[in-house]
């Protein structure tokens, strides 16, 4: 059945770092030390996209780096020279400087274990890593923080810590329909252990020029009709079902269930699909056929639950309403 709204959140997005120990076949964000688009930002950089995300009305400061990138050689001569000693650290005084700016931050850092996500747990609102599948695709091959088991103990810490959490799939990478289905049905059950999935994000494979898979086709709309579908009938109703509506046609996927648009800048691109504009807010309301509904990175219920620290609670009372949603913002 479709929704009654959907929701969605107003953010910048920043990418930390490109440097990532995995080389996924479909990805078109990775760099290697060599490249010269290869990134670390600076902190009056994030500063600056902060700013203009405050200006612009923003709530969340969505960041997002490549994984474990101390692994891959040369990276930690950036980090020193800046005064830290890990990724992690850098991190969670650019998270601090984010709440300072006054935006909410969302971390998805990647793989990480138990101690780095205590240790950005009171500076985020909220955090995430896409389970992407539960099965061994050739797409991973060669990629050691894409085992399944690997991305699942992180899913499961943060469920332990009670950390509002965000996951999902992204079909069309070598995986089957049944594929598909036992990867929500582990999320599922990992929402039902420990409460602390909030959304599950359906993200379609799109190619990418000079990767592996950049003449592989990706998947039909029907294949993720269906897929939506299924994952709104397998999820717990109180997890969101979310689509990217730069990626795909989020009207459809309305229709078939999903609530939830993910978050959309008014300021910065999707480095991730940096060739796939997002939407205006304004057309998005003709789009899905509902009304919206802007809510925060952490969703009404954990605000109503105040499932946040301390450090991040002026902000989540200077934006949220009686709901937990996000106050008018005009």
């Amino acid at each position: 059945m479709p929704s009654t709204y959907v929701t969605f959140s107003r953010n910048v997005f920043i990418p930390l770092t490109n440097i990532c120990r995995n080389r996924c076949a479909y990805c078109g964000f990775r760099r290697g030390m060599e490249h010269p688009e290869a990134t670390l930002l600076l902190p009056a950089e994030v500063e600056a996209i902060l700013s203009q995300g405050a200006r612009a009305g923003c709530t969340e400061a969505l960041f997002t780096f490549g994984e474990r990138p101390g692994e891959v050689p040369g990276f930690n001569a950036w980090i020193l020279e800046l005064g830290y000693d890990n990724i992690i650290d850098y991190h969670v005084e650019l998270c601090k400087l984010s709440i300072r700016k006054g935006l909410l931050p969302h971390s998805n850092p990647g793989v990480m274990g138990k101690d780095e996500l205590l240790k950005l747990k009171p500076y985020n609102a909220s955090m995430g890593l896409m389970l992407e599948t539960t099965a061994q695709v050739e797409a991973h091959r060669g990629c050691t923080g894409k085992h399944p088991g690997v991305r699942l103990e992180t899913i499961e810490n943060a469920g332990k810590l009670r950390i509002p959490f965000t996951t999902g799939i992204l079909i069309g990478i070598g995986e089957t329909l049944d594929d598909r289905v036992r990867s929500i049905e582990t999320i599922a059950r990992l929402h039902e252990k420990y409460g602390h999935i909030q959304e599950v994000i359906i993200q379609n494979f799109t190619p990418k020029h000079g990767t592996k898979m950049a003449q592989s086709p990706p998947p039909g709309i029907n294949g993720i009709k269906k897929t939506v579908a299924m994952a709104r009938k397998l999820l717990p109703d109180d997890v969101a079902v979310q689509v990217p509506p730069n990626l795909v046609n989020s009207g459809e996927l309305v229709k078939c269930g999903a609530n939830d648009l993910g978050g959309i800048s008014p300021v910065t691109i999707d480095y991730i699909n940096p060739e796939e504009a997002w939407p205006g807010i304004a057309q998005l309301h003709e789009t899905v056929g509902v009304p919206l509904r802007e809510r925060l990175p952490i969703y009404p219920g954990f605000v109503k639950e105040k499932l946040y620290s301390e450090e991040l609670s002026p902000l989540i009372r200077k934006f949220s309403d009686s709901e937990g949603f996000r106050k008018p913002y005009l």
